[in-house]
């Protein structure tokens, strides 16, 4: 008898030192690669080491859109993540998944953890955030459309100073190819993004109306302005002799600027980690060009980047982990150091400003770039953001209308033309999902 109660209170004692010690898993699935892979990693590292309720597991799931499929797919499987890394233009298909979210908003304030979204950039809350205000998803990786500039190589074919407009990238761009620029005078990663997205930002034109669907599904696009079409044909002509040299819908054609094939490439501020730890060259960003004669240009850019989903169905305790993790992250320095070592904009005014009275913008100011851009003016309703149904695939009709006109094989405006109608069936059927 003594020999069973013995066990009995041992397997007891066994029994409550596991529970006492086992933690919550939290899953985190994410596009990073490289750099910002390790900057993940990290992240979830010092969590997981700073207290011992919980443990965030990461896992990458490829390119952006690769993951909001995975994160989409799990949901319907019934393993979904906690949280899930979708990129801007992703926010609009995750709102329309009627039940396969938890809003950021509803989480924090059912944890009791502090969160104020007057806290947060007002040009990345916006882009996140109901009519109402009300967050519903967290800030993580925002970064804006910047131009980088290799200042050796502009030096070196005469251009004594950074473009600023338009034509002033065309003419340094016809200067490259006579200096032995070949294959690029100049280039963008991100067609859509490039050329429409922010264009239409940059310049206080629609995309689209209901202020590019922010407020409401019933959109409708608007890309094919006389501004759009002009752009598109100066591109047209540049590219047939490579003075513009397509660089495709994504962000792979990155390295034809750290190579110093492209000497001026338009892409992510977000790309200063590959900038920085590659490039052979003294080198900037600088904001994106404009058309001087268009009234009130430049206005402000969009963000990019990505936020952090939180999904439906999970308990009430994993539910409290995700919360003091997004808490963690928020924390000043923490947010301060992120972008000060990942290039991506600091999600929290705090965080802006600790860093701006550091010095730091002084010795680093491409890091800058981008904060400026989306500061320049008051937002307006050309110009807080996107929010289109089944983005993905509208971004791929825009540019594959795009390589159409390049190729020579349709006018600017029929291509235009095409991509409006095309993507208008897209938010019509986007819409019947969600009604």
């Amino acid at each position: 008898m003594m020999k069973k109660s013995l066990l009995g209170a041992l397997a007891f004692g066994l029994a409550t030192s596991t529970s006492a010690f086992a933690q919550t898993e939290i899953h985190w699935w994410h596009a990073m690669t490289g750099a910002n892979n390790e900057v993940v990693n990290r992240l979830a590292d010092e969590f997981n080491n700073s207290q011992k309720d919980y443990k965030v597991v990461v896992s990458y799931k490829g390119q952006y859109a690769d993951t909001l499929n995975a994160g989409i797919a799990a949901f319907r499987a019934g393993n979904a993540p906690h949280i899930l890394q979708v990129f801007e233009v992703g926010t609009a298909t995750m709102m329309g998944a009627k039940g396969a979210i938890k809003p950021v908003y509803q989480l924090m304030a059912e944890a009791g953890e502090k969160f104020d979204p007057k806290a947060y950039l007002p040009a990345i809350t916006g882009y996140y955030s109901t009519a109402k205000g009300e967050m519903l998803s967290f800030p993580f990786n925002s970064s804006s459309m910047v131009m980088w500039i290799n200042k050796d190589e502009l030096k070196k074919a005469g251009v004594n100073e950074i473009p600023k407009t338009w034509p002033d990238v065309f003419e340094a761009a016809k200067k490259l190819k006579a200096a032995g620029h070949d294959t690029c005078g100049f280039s963008n990663a991100w067609a859509s993004w490039a050329h429409i997205e922010q264009f239409s930002a940059w310049h206080n034109v629609p995309m689209a109306t209901k202020a590019n669907g922010l407020d409401g599904f019933d959109t409708e696009m608007k890309f094919n302005s006389p501004l759009h079409v002009r752009h598109l044909q100066n591109l047209i002509d540049l590219q047939k002799d490579k003075t513009y040299d397509y660089s495709g819908r994504d962000s792979k054609s990155e390295g034809r600027f750290t190579s110093g094939e492209c000497a001026i490439f338009l892409t992510s501020s977000g790309f200063y980690g590959n900038v920085k730890a590659n490039a052979k060259f003294d080198y900037t960003s600088t904001m994106m060009p404009y058309y001087p004669d268009v009234q009130g240009a430049p206005q402000n850019s969009i963000i990019g980047g990505a936020s952090l989903w939180v999904m439906g169905g999970k308990s009430a305790e994993e539910y409290k982990g995700v919360a003091k993790f997004f808490a963690f992250l928020s924390d000043t320095d923490r947010q301060a150091k992120l972008h000060q070592e990942s290039g991506y904009l600091p999600i929290t005014k705090a965080a802006y400003e600790k860093t701006k009275a550091s010095g730091f913008y002084e010795k680093n100011p491409v890091l800058e770039t981008p904060l400026k851009e989306l500061t320049n003016k008051e937002p307006t309703e050309n110009s807080r953001g996107l929010r289109f149904g089944n983005m993905v695939q509208i971004r791929d009709v825009i540019s594959e209308e795009i390589e159409a006109a390049l190729a020579g094989q349709k006018p600017a405006k029929d291509a235009l033309d095409a991509a409006v109608s095309r993507s208008n069936q897209i938010l019509r059927q986007f819409e019947r999902t969600v009604r």
